[in-house]
């Protein structure tokens, strides 16, 4: 990407994002509309929603475990089979914050392992819930996650109260998976300036549900 990023390169990393627990199918009909004029990567909504009418030139992310990440790592890996099976090109997982918090990496990773197996052939993202970590906690879920075969770590649900994305927690996650992986920003990004800010900072994906307002402040 260059130092100014268009449009249309910031287009082409938003997963156009809609998850609020009441949208309904026309809701999401019209994401996926918005989403194909605007350009962006894909659409990221709930496994419910499945399956979606959409050309194979827009992906499709769906969630699991969300947004508390407090279920059994069994439910997680079913509902990714699921939603795998219904069409899902993407899984974005929430991790369950208990487990790092007390310090238990090894069954974080492990969950994360196991929803892997469940659904071996699509891109999964690991939410991290950056803003409950600390520093050394965001490090040591990175490299289970990176351990257990995520392709990505992602910074928040956008569901939590303790906040979002930030400049700080992009940074730590990208040095910490170097170009291993992939780092998406999610929770928070609502303005052309803070997605720059997070791609400065090595977000790769940005997790948005204000697509067109973010977009609509950058340049051809």
């Amino acid at each position: 990407m260059t130092d100014h990023p268009t449009k249309a390169e910031i287009a082409g990393i938003i997963d156009h994002t809609l998850l609020k627990p009441e949208a309904t199918p026309e809701q999401v009909r019209a994401l996926v509309e918005e989403a194909l004029e605007l350009g962006t990567y894909s659409v990221c909504v709930s496994p419910s929603q499945l399956p979606l009418d959409h050309p194979s030139s827009l992906r499709v992310a769906v969630v699991c475990g969300f947004p508390s990440g407090a279920h059994d790592s069994r439910v997680k890996a079913a509902e990714a089979e699921i939603a795998a099976a219904d069409g899902a090109d993407e899984i974005d997982m929430v991790i369950n914050l208990a487990l790092p918090l007390t310090g238990r990496y090894d069954l974080t990773e492990a969950e994360i392992a196991a929803v892997r197996a469940a659904a071996p052939d699509v891109v999964l993202k690991v939410i991290i819930e950056s803003a409950v970590l600390s520093d050394e906690q965001i490090v040591q879920v990175c490299r289970a996650a990176e351990r257990a075969g995520a392709d990505f770590v992602k910074t928040s649900t956008g569901f939590h109260p303790a906040g979002g994305a930030s400049v700080h927690a992009v940074q730590l996650m990208r040095r910490t998976v170097g170009d291993r992986l992939g780092v998406k920003a999610s929770g928070g990004i609502r303005d052309a300036a803070t997605a720059i800010a997070m791609v400065d900072a090595g977000a790769s994906r940005l997790g948005v549900s204000s697509s067109r307002a973010i977009l609509a402040g950058l340049a051809d």
